[in-house]
C-alpha cells in the first residue's frame, strides 16, 4: 500500500498554510473565511508565526499594528460588517502581549462575533525555565497567562505537539462559522512549539468550505408562536442583531406588514429594517426613543427576532408594564429563545420568520387599525421632538445645561452632541457606514440615527469598550465592498483620549476612515448617570486641580480632589495630525458640513475634532434602569436618589 502524501511543515507554517484554505459558504457565496492577519510581534511569536507570515505573505497577508487589543477590535469590525461570514486573525507575543488580547476577546463573546486568536505562550519544553513573562503559579505547573482566555473564548485550546493542529485547526474553524457558538477562538501557541516540524498529511491542506447553517423552524413551535400573534391586540415586534446576520430584513419587514406590528432594534439590530414605513419605530429600551418604549410599555404580545434581550433593551425587566403582556421569539440559540419565559422558535431568524409570516397569512390575522394609529401618533411626535433635537442651525440654550452642576461649565462651544449628529444625518448617503461603542455617541445614534435606506449604524454595546471605535472602523473599511462609500469612528474625546494609536496603523495601510470626535471635555454620559444617582460630580470631567492635595484646610483638599479647576487644554486635532491624520477643527454646523464635504473620499485618515455643549443630552427616553446609589451616605444628596430609586424599582418584573 502507498503511503498517503505528507508535507513536512512547522507548527506556524501549517496554521498559516491551514488558514490561507478555509472558506465559508452562506446562501450559495463562498468567500475566504480568514483572508489576513494582524498582529504585533515579539520573542514569543516572530521566530515562529513571524517567520511562517514572511514566507506565506502572498497567501496570507499580514497588518502590523500598535496595539494588540484594538487589533482584535479591527478584527471584530471586519467581522460584524461581513455579517459573520470571514474574520481576520490576530497574533501576539506572550506576557502581555498575549493578555492585550483579553478585552478584545471578551468583547467578541459577548457580542456573538467571530475572531481567531494566535497568542504566544510559555516555552513548552520547560527547559529553560523560568523564562521571560512565565507565570509561576503555586498549584498549577501548567498555568500561564493565557488560562485568562479559557472563560472569555468559545473554543481555547493550547498547542503543546504539532499533530494536535488536526483536530485542533478543524475545531476552531467549526466554532468560527457556528452561528450559535462563534465568538473569540483562542489557539494558544508555546514560544518553541511553533518552530517544531512534523510530517503532515497533505489532504490537510486542501481547500474546505465550511457551510454557515440555517437551521430550520419546527413547524409546532411556528403554530404555536403564530396562535400567540394572532391573539394578539397590541403587538409589537424587538430586531437584534440575529436579523442583520441572518440577512432577514425582507423577512423582518414583511411579518411587520401581515400583522400590523411596529418594529423596534436593539443596539446589534440598528438597521435591521430598511424601509422607512409607519411601523419602523427605531431603538428600544434605556437610550430608546420615548415613542418606542412607550409602545413596548403597552404592547400586549413581543416578539424577539435575533436578540439576547439585555437590561439595556428591556430597563432591567421594567419597560413591559402591560400587566397581560405575554412574549415570543425567535433565536437561532435555545438559551436565548426562551428569554423572559417567551414561547420559542428555535431556528434561523430567516428562516423562521418565513415561516412565521406564511403561518399568519393562512390564518388571516387582521391587523388592528387602533394600535397603528397609536403607532404613528407617538412616531409623529417624535419626529417632531427628533428633528428639534438634531437642528444644527438652532441656537442652544447652554445657560440652561448648568443648573444640574456643581462646577462651572462654560465652554466656547456652539453646538450640541446631538446637533453634530443632525449634521451626521444629513451628510450619511447609502452605503456610508457610522461606528460608535461607549459612552454618549452609540446611545444617542441609538435614540436618533436614520439608520434605514442603505445607511449603517454599526453600534458595539454588549460590552460597550472604550477604544473599539477606531480599529473597528478600520475593520469596517477593510471589509466594505464600496470604496467611495464614508467610514466614520464616532467616539468621545474620552475615548479618544485612551486609545488613538491605530491612526498610525490606518495611516500605514492608507485606509480612509473618518473619525468624528464630540469634544466635551469628559466621561459625560457616567457623569450624567452619577448626577442621577449621586447627586454631585466626582472624577468623571477632564479638570485641573485646583491646588496641590497637601493642604492643611480639609475642606480645600475635598474641593482639590475632586478636580474641581477649569477644563484641560488638550489639542486633539495635534494629537491625531502627529499620529498621521489629516486633521480639523469644526466648531459650527457650516464648519462641520464643510469640513464632511471637503474630505468625502480623501484616500486618508480625517479627524474632524467639534467642540459642544458639555452637559446638553438628547430628549429622555423615559426608561428605569437598575443602578443602585449607596444604601447609606453621609452625602445629603444621595439618600432622596436611594429613596427615589426604591420606589422606581416597584416597576421591576420577573417574566420567567
Amino acid at each position: 500500500m502507498t503511503a498517503a502524501p505528507t508535507i513536512r511543515l512547522t507548527v506556524a507554517q501549517a496554521v498559516v498554510t491551514y488558514l490561507s484554505r478555509q472558506y465559508s459558504v452562506a446562501d450559495g457565496q463562498r468567500r475566504r473565511l480568514i483572508p489576513a492577519t494582524l498582529g504585533i510581534f515579539g520573542h514569543g511569536n516572530v521566530a515562529g508565526l513571524g517567520q511562517a507570515l514572511d514566507q506565506l505573505n502572498e497567501t496570507m497577508p499580514f497588518i502590523q499594528g500598535r496595539n494588540e487589543q484594538a487589533l482584535v477590535h479591527a478584527a471584530v469590525g471586519y467581522a460584524k460588517h461581513s455579517r459573520r461570514r470571514a474574520t481576520l486573525a490576530v497574533t501576539a507575543s506572550i506576557g502581555p502581549g498575549a493578555t492585550n488580547l483579553a478585552t478584545g476577546a471578551a468583547l467578541a463573546t459577548v457580542n456573538r462575533l467571530p475572531v481567531l486568536l494566535l497568542p504566544g505562550d510559555t516555552y513548552a519544553t520547560r527547559h529553560q525555565g523560568p523564562v521571560l513573562q512565565q507565570l509561576q503559579h503555586p498549584v498549577g505547573a501548567d498555568l500561564t497567562v493565557n488560562d485568562i482566555f479559557r472563560p472569555i473564548s468559545r473554543f481555547f485550546d493550547r498547542i503543546t505537539r504539532p499533530e494536535q493542529l488536526l483536530t485542533a485547526l478543524p475545531a476552531a474553524i467549526r466554532t468560527l462559522v457556528d452561528p450559535v457558538e462563534t465568538g473569540a477562538v483562542v489557539l494558544s501557541l508555546p514560544q518553541d512549539v511553533q518552530s517544531h516540524a512534523y510530517d503532515f498529511p497533505a489532504a490537510f491542506f486542501t481547500e474546505r468550505d465550511w457551510v454557515i447553517r440555517r437551521p430550520a423552524p419546527d413547524a409546532d413551535e411556528v403554530a404555536a408562536v403564530a396562535a400567540l400573534l394572532a391573539s394578539a391586540k397590541k403587538p409589537i415586534i424587538i430586531a437584534g442583531g440575529g436579523v442583520i446576520y441572518s440577512d432577514a430584513t425582507a423577512e423582518l419587514e414583511g411579518l411587520a406588514a401581515a400583522i400590523g406590528a411596529p418594529v423596534a432594534e436593539t443596539f446589534g439590530g440598528k438597521g435591521a429594517v430598511q424601509t422607512a414605513a409607519w411601523w419602523q419605530v427605531g431603538g428600544i429600551g434605556l437610550e430608546g426613543s420615548p415613542a418606542t418604549n412607550t409602545l413596548a410599555n403597552e404592547a400586549d404580545v413581543v416578539l424577539t427576532v435575533g436578540s439576547r434581550l439585555t437590561d439595556f433593551a428591556t430597563g432591567s425587566h421594567s419597560i413591559f408594564a402591560n400587566p397581560e403582556v405575554r412574549f415570543a421569539s425567535i433565536n437561532v440559540n435555545v438559551h436565548d429563545a426562551d428569554r423572559l419565559g417567551a414561547t420559542g422558535i428555535v431556528s434561523d431568524a430567516k428562516r423562521g420568520l418565513a415561516a412565521l409570516t406564511e403561518s399568519i397569512t393562512r390564518l388571516g390575522v387582521p391587523a388592528d387599525p387602533q394600535w397603528r394609529s397609536r403607532v404613528e401618533e407617538l412616531a409623529d411626535a417624535w419626529a417632531i421632538e427628533r428633528a428639534d433635537a438634531l437642528d444644527p442651525d438652532q441656537l442652544f440654550d447652554k445657560a440652561a445645561v448648568d443648573a444640574d452642576s456643581d462646577v462651572v461649565t462654560t465652554t466656547d462651544a456652539v453646538l450640541t452632541q446631538g446637533q453634530v449628529i443632525g449634521v451626521l444625518q444629513e451628510h450619511a448617503r447609502p452605503g456610508d457606514v457610522i461606528v460608535a461603542a461607549a459612552g454618549g455617541p452609540p446611545g444617542d445614534l441609538q435614540k436618533v440615527w436614520d439608520a434605514t435606506g442603505g445607511r449603517t449604524c454599526h453600534l458595539e454595546f454588549g460590552f460597550s469598550c472604550m477604544g473599539y471605535e477606531i480599529p473597528a472602523a478600520m475593520g469596517v473599511r477593510m471589509a466594505h465592498p464600496d470604496p467611495s462609500a464614508r467610514v466614520t469612528a464616532f467616539l468621545g474625546d474620552g475615548t479618544f483620549l485612551m486609545a488613538p494609536t491605530e491612526l498610525v496603523t490606518a495611516a500605514q495601510e492608507g485606509l480612509p476612515i473618518t473619525v468624528v470626535i464630540p469634544e466635551n471635555h469628559g466621561y459625560q454620559v457616567i457623569h450624567r448617570l452619577q448626577m442621577f444617582r449621586s447627586g454631585r460630580e466626582f472624577g468623571n470631567e477632564f479638570r485641573y486641580r485646583t491646588r496641590p492635595l497637601e493642604l492643611a484646610d480639609a475642606a480645600e483638599v475635598q474641593a482639590a480632589a475632586r478636580l474641581g479647576g477649569d477644563y484641560l487644554s488638550v489639542d486633539l486635532a495635534q494629537v491625531a495630525a502627529g499620529l498621521g491624520a489629516t486633521a480639523l477643527r469644526a466648531d459650527t454646523a457650516d464648519a462641520l458640513r464643510q469640513a464632511l464635504d471637503d474630505t468625502r473620499g480623501h484616500q486618508g485618515t480625517v479627524v474632524i475634532v467639534v467642540q459642544v455643549i458639555p452637559h446638553a443630552d438628547l430628549p429622555g427616553a423615559g426608561v428605569w434602569w437598575d443602578v443602585a446609589p449607596a444604601e447609606v451616605s453621609e452625602v445629603a444628596t444621595v439618600p432622596p436618589l436611594r429613596a427615589e430609586y426604591e420606589h422606581d424599582r416597584r416597576t421591576q418584573r420577573w417574566f420567567g
